[in-house]
């Protein structure tokens, strides 16, 4: 099923929920989403301290766009720290994390498919 039609609504009433993975300190608000096409737009939460060693760096078959409306985060593997108002634009196969955020860290996601990677 498509991502849903919504006309504009105050985003603080979807709970967030634990993140796939095994870091309960991270969690996310999923805006909307398309399951059978894999994509989704979503508020993505780091508690403070959050390392999401344990699930290991990402690779995804998907593109990912992330904001960072608030916080830090730091990439394990590129040992560099992003912060608020920074962007990134990720296509399908590039690798990413493991994150730790000291302060928390909210972002903005959208992630979706294309007909080419």
């Amino acid at each position: 099923m498509p991502k849903p039609e919504y006309e504009f609504f105050d985003v603080e009433k979807i709970p967030y929920t634990p993140c796939a993975g095994v870091v309960p300190a991270l969690t996310e608000r999923v805006l909307a989403a398309d399951d059978a096409a894999g994509t989704a737009t979503r508020i993505l939460h780091f508690e403070p301290g959050t390392d999401t060693t344990p699930n290991g760096v990402q690779v995804h078959d998907f593109w990912e766009e992330v904001y960072i409306v608030s916080g830090s985060l730091t990439d394990l593997e590129l040992g560099e720290t992003f912060t608020a108002g920074m962007y990134a634009c990720r296509p399908p196969g590039m690798r990413h994390g493991p994150w730790r955020s000291d302060e928390g860290c909210t972002t903005f996601e959208v992630r979706y498919r294309t007909g080419s990677p």
